[in-house]
């Protein structure tokens, strides 16, 4: 996956279509006694064990995010092998590497659950990180970056009222719950950076992170939402999630320059998945077979297996492009 940094909260692709994205919520489901088992399983999780599981989210959640952009770019510069090649591994990270360590981790719970958790985490960017992103942005000369975070805090905002709204529709039966948001679709083309600080550069970086995994863990939660029949609560994940990935994710990495050429998209996914497979994976491995965590350090080995090979195809990638 592309190296990413740890972000402590919650957290357009122009190429995604309403039939991919059910595809994907099915992908992500989790029976629910097998919901029931990991929540057993994870009170006997070490916490760090449990926080490298949460680390392991972040990063593939954005390498999902991160890879479907460089598919679209590769098809724009003519290399559909290359596009090919990101979508794939997107979804490997996505729909097995994501899956995996949620279901460990026990991220998923009842509808009531899932949803006070994403009002958790809307709640802090609304009112505190994007916030705060905001001001210092401005204080270091990076307006339109400003005005993007300002943007997006009152989106969080409204996201958090929406389910705030389906808790009480969901734990009472009183009301309804909110139609889906719609995304405002950004094209994110090649380009670089349009911001200077250090400071709003890092603050993209986190940011980015945090609305990718927003975007997976809304597709577990409406998987989940649907599998219990509540198909309209199923479609308020999915719409912000759309929205997070779509709108929120791609309007930062227009502005942090995200993506390039494909030759230097190759390279940056090729960095990542080497530390992933070098050192990220097989640390966290051995942490959990310290503290007798055997199931995690089982999916540590595999992942950083997986990531080894996903390296070696995009070197092979690479060495063919002219």
């Amino acid at each position: 996956m592309v190296r990413h940094s740890i972000r402590t909260l919650l957290v357009g692709l122009c190429t995604l279509t309403a039939a991919s994205q059910a595809a994907t919520a099915v992908a992500l489901a989790v029976p629910a006694d097998q919901h029931r088992a990991t929540h057993t399983a994870t009170r006997a999780l070490h916490a760090q064990t449990l926080s490298d599981l949460a680390t392991a989210m972040k990063g593939e959640a954005f390498a999902y995010a991160a890879y479907s952009l460089f598919a679209t770019e590769a098809d724009r510069q003519a290399h559909p092998a290359v596009g090919k090649l990101f979508r794939s591994t997107a979804q490997t990270e996505l729909n097995e590497h994501l899956r995996e360590a949620s279901t460990l981790a026990g991220t998923v719970g009842t509808n009531a659950a899932n949803l006070r958790q994403a009002i958790s985490g809307e709640t802090y960017e609304h009112q505190v990180m994007y916030r705060r992103f905001a001001d210092q942005a401005r204080t270091d000369g990076d307006l339109e970056a400003a005005k993007l975070f300002t943007e997006l805090a009152a989106d969080e905002g409204r996201h958090r009222d929406a389910y705030r709204t389906a808790l009480t529709a969901v734990t009472t039966g009183r009301g309804t719950i909110p139609a889906p948001p719609k995304a405002d679709t950004v094209s994110v083309p090649a380009g670089l950076p349009k911001v200077k600080a250090a400071r709003t550069k890092a603050n993209l970086d986190s940011a980015m992170h945090g609305e990718a995994l927003a975007h997976a863990k809304y597709m577990l939660f409406a998987a989940q939402a649907r599998q219990t029949g509540n198909s309209a609560l199923a479609r308020l994940f999915e719409g912000t999630a759309n929205v997070e990935l779509h709108e929120h994710f791609a309007g930062e990495a227009v502005l942090a320059g995200m993506v390039r050429t494909t030759k230097e998209n190759l390279r940056k996914a090729i960095s990542g998945e080497h530390n992933e497979a070098t050192s990220l994976y097989p640390g966290f491995a051995r942490r959990a077979t310290a503290v007798g965590d055997t199931a995690a350090a089982r999916y540590f080995r595999n992942t950083a297996a997986d990531e080894a090979k996903h390296a070696t195809a995009f070197q092979q990638t690479l060495n063919q492009l002219h």
